[in-house]
């Protein structure tokens, strides 16, 4: 299942395709993974991929919201790509937060990026992404 995985995701496609079946097309792909070989492959190859590829992987990984799809985003998180972390930030708000608050705020890291890029976009939804994510995080 990786192997069509990696096709789909390395397929040259325009935003709107993406949107409106890839992306799709992904999170069916995913539900089929096995723990073992899948999730293992993904999570040693998806650092070295390009950066397209990484955001389009972001976008679709809280359909079971398990533990290899939020450390794939942790791991994701280390991008400098703006774009990439907004992607993983959002994804991440649908995580029950619970579970992934401690291992977050252990990360001391992603919240002072979040609150960089809070004083420097003038994206108005990304704003609103990031300010829920940290009210999340920051929730009792």
């Amino acid at each position: 299942m990786y192997i069509e995985l990696d096709k789909l995701l390395s397929a040259d496609t325009t935003v709107d395709s993406w949107y409106d079946e890839g992306y799709i097309l992904v999170s069916e792909i995913l539900l089929y993974f096995s723990l073992i070989n899948d999730w293992e492959e993904l999570s040693k190859q998806v650092l070295n991929k390009l950066i397209e590829w990484q955001r389009k992987i972001a976008y679709c990984l809280d359909n079971e919201c398990n533990d290899y799809e939020f450390h794939i985003l942790l791991d994701l998180l280390n991008t400098n790509d703006a774009e990439l972390f907004e992607i993983c930030i959002d994804t991440l708000r649908s995580y029950p937060i619970e579970e992934g608050k401690k291992i977050v705020l252990k990360h001391p890291q992603i919240t002072e990026r979040i609150n960089q890029m809070l004083t420097t976009t003038a994206n108005l939804p990304a704003k609103t992404v990031l300010r829920d994510f940290i009210s999340k995080i920051h929730s009792n």
